[in-house]
């Protein structure tokens, strides 16, 4: 790493605010494993997917708890579009009679078995697997093979001449959201999708299945939502808050699945490729043998005219009802500014791991920071503590919030930290905005791990190395990744440009995603009844939340950003150069690297100015133009709600990030006029980014 980077890490290490010092002493001496498991299991005690009754009682706990803290509490309540299922049914279809009946008419398993050794799977509100936003539909058709169901998988059955039209395609989890697999298989002519659970993804040939292991069972079944509209939040207020008076688009208009979508077990799919009598993916040599998963059956491209399945899928969208809880902390000094911290609450059962794992955290740093104000140990900002709903549905519940709060967060927040299913293993890792990525080094420098009494920074970089990434190689610092979609992140960082930081543990071995699994002996059993995972990331995402919630001068490494942009304008450059488009980008790199020696000394400026509290008043200005230099209302012209252009969802993933997407976008699409405008944009944010930065530098 650079000089200049080591020197901001250790001034905000070394020379932090005396009252982020105590904050971090404070609040870590509060977080408590017992605390954790307490909270955790309450949150965990029954079913709650969004707009349900359980969904309600969930709510209600958390404002009782957060109240009893002593925080300020609202409880924001919205007006999305939900759903929820009917009916559901797979069958395969033997031959055809004289009468007209079928013969030896085979019904599969939509839901996992229950477990003795698990009796909470036995639940009543927990539900068979079903896609939310399906389309109704009862279809009879043949099955083919798609793979993942990318893009390049539909893409290579054209070449290979198989046809998914008026098909029923079996595809498994993995390679893109599961929306972006109906999408395609829509787009293709398919009439229905089955999307099921792969044994060599997380199944048996990861490890022993739940319960003697973690690993996916064969009637485990991931559930989710389908929405791949070009924007979050609820479907029908893009860019407006849903409230129960909100206008509303029809829903007609909605880009939603028309076909039906049905989720399944490995043990159901492996009864459909029993059937399968198609080409048969068996050369070792072939481009396709990626194809092939761990199910003990031959992988076939087709069914064959002689497998017929049946799908049936009936599903009710409706306007729902449902709450973000938010809790607040005001500052002390700067009670205008603001910190949130933030994770859903909604799941699709249980949701132990998804997304309690992270939902305790959340309580338990706010309770942590409570107990410290109590003993007049107060932010100089306000800390906001957020659960959010309907997440699962489509990031909806904080996407409303940014929306109805944008001009507030765009002017007042320092930024937003997400603890989505943060406490999953003993192996740290953190995804950042580049400006708070040294935030994320020195607090873990102060966070002490409760897995070997070091400092988590230690564990991260032990970790990293045994991974064979040593991060920076200079100096061997462990990297953090860029954000892009999945989380409640997006609406902080791809609409309203605040910075954000996303803080977890993994490493556990086996995953209950979204199935009716998810519960507390699961978690327990596979993570750890201990719960030093999630007092790991409390002690972590407290020092991150004293750093950023102290002082007068904002956190932001205006140089990281500058380096981070170099770093991006490369790799597009590398992409661009297979279509011959990289001279276009190469003024994209020569405006930036410009602008880096004047980066690094504003950096530099900033360490003297937080370190002396000198000429800090009117420094956190230019640092919120600097930030404001990447929002655009145009920034996406196809996507207009996603407004950085530093980053944005992947557009056929939806979990990626796409890093300069309208750099990225035109170079997937080869179209040189298209990048020669988005490489100009880019240079007219260097020149914005100049007159701050070199504003910062002259401070006084």
């Amino acid at each position: 790493m650079s000089a200049l980077f080591s020197v901001f890490c250790a001034a905000l290490v070394f020379a932090a605010p005396y009252q982020a010092e105590r904050l971090i002493d404070s609040t870590n001496d509060v977080a408590d494993a017992r605390s954790l498991a307490t909270t955790h299991a309450a949150l965990a005690s029954e079913p709650h997917i969004a707009g349900t009754p359980g969904d309600e009682r969930v709510i209600e706990r958390l404002t009782e708890t957060f109240r009893a803290l002593g925080l300020e509490v609202e409880v924001h309540r919205i007006a999305p579009l939900l759903c929820r299922p009917i009916d559901a049914r797979l069958e395969i279809l033997g031959e055809v009679l004289p009468t007209g009946a079928r013969r030896g008419v085979v019904s599969l398993d939509l839901r996992e078995r229950n477990l003795l050794e698990d009796p909470a799977t036995a639940h009543p509100d927990l539900t068979y697997g079903w896609n939310a936003y399906s389309g109704s539909g009862d279809v009879t058709a043949g099955v083919v093979y798609a793979n993942y169901g990318t893009r390049a998988d539909f893409a290579r059955l054209v070449e290979r001449g198989v046809s998914v039209k008026g098909k029923i395609v079996l595809a498994r989890y993995g390679g893109n959201f599961r929306g972006y697999k109906a999408k395609f298989a829509e787009e293709a002519g398919a009439v229905g999708l089955l999307i099921y659970t792969d044994p060599a993804d997380s199944g048996f040939a990861r490890g022993a299945t739940w319960p003697a292991g973690g690993w996916a069972n064969d009637t485990c079944v991931q559930r989710g939502s389908l929405v791949t509209l070009p924007w979050p939040g609820d479907p029908l207020t893009p860019g407006i808050e849903a409230t129960a008076t909100a206008p509303r688009m029809e829903q007609s208009a909605l880009a939603l699945p028309k076909i039906p979508v049905q989720p399944i077990g490995y043990a159901a799919a492996e009864r459909i490729m029993a059937r399968m009598d198609g080409t048969e993916i068996i050369d070792e040599q072939s481009p396709d043998k990626a194809w092939i998963g761990g199910i003990k059956q031959p992988y076939r491209f087709e069914g064959g005219d002689g497998l017929q399945l049946r799908l049936v899928v009936r599903q009710e969208r409706f306007i729902g009802n449902t709450a973000n809880v938010i809790a607040t902390l005001r500052g002390a000094k700067y009670p205008d500014e603001m910190v949130v911290v933030g994770c859903h609450h909604d799941a699709w059962g249980f949701g132990a791991a998804d997304p309690l794992a992270g939902t305790m955290v959340l309580v338990e740093s706010a309770r942590s920071f409570a107990e410290a104000a109590k003993k007049g140990i107060r932010p100089d900002r306000t800390i906001v503590f957020a659960a959010w709903g309907a997440e699962e549905f489509g990031i909806i519940g904080s996407t409303e919030w940014v929306e109805r709060h944008r001009e507030a967060l765009q002017s007042s927040a320092v930024a937003y930290i997400n603890l989505d299913m943060a406490a999953m293993g003993d192996s740290f890792g953190a995804s950042a905005s580049p400006a708070l990525r040294s935030t994320i080094l020195a607090a873990t420098q102060r966070a002490v791990s409760p897995f070997d009494g070091q400092p988590v920074y230690d564990r991260w970089a032990s970790s990293k190395a045994k991974a064979g990434d040593d991060g920076d190689a200079a100096g061997r610092v462990p990297t953090c990744g860029d954000l892009g979609g999945g989380s409640d992140h997006v609406g902080f960082w791809c609409h309203a440009g605040v910075p954000c930081i996303s803080l977890g543990a993994g490493g556990s071995p086996g995953t209950s995603y979204h199935s009716n699994y998810d519960t507390v002996a699961w978690y327990r059993t596979i993570v750890g009844e201990d719960y030093n995972s999630a007092l790991m990331i409390t002690r972590v995402n407290n020092a991150v939340v004293a750093l950023l919630a102290s002082g007068e001068v904002w956190p932001d490494d205006p140089a990281s950003v500058v380096r981070d942009t170099l770093r991006l304008l490369g790799a597009a450059r590398t992409a661009a150069a297979a279509g011959k488009l990289q001279p276009a980008v190469e003024k994209g790199i020569e405006a930036f690297a410009a602008l880096e020696p004047i980066a690094e000394r504003a950096s530099a400026r900033l360490v003297t100015i937080r370190r002396d509290s000198t000429g800090a008043a009117h420094v956190n200005g230019h640092l919120r133009k600097l930030r404001d230099a990447w929002m655009d209302n145009h920034a996406l012209p196809e996507r207009r709600w996603f407004r950085n252009l530093f980053a944005a969802t992947d557009r056929h993933s939806g979990y990626a990030p796409s890093m300069l997407p309208r750099i990225a976008e035109a170079i997937e699409d080869a179209n040189d006029v298209a990048l020669q405008n988005a490489v100009a944009r880019y240079v007219r944010v260097a020149k914005q980014m100049q007159v701050e930065l070199e504003a910062i530098a002259a401070a006084n």
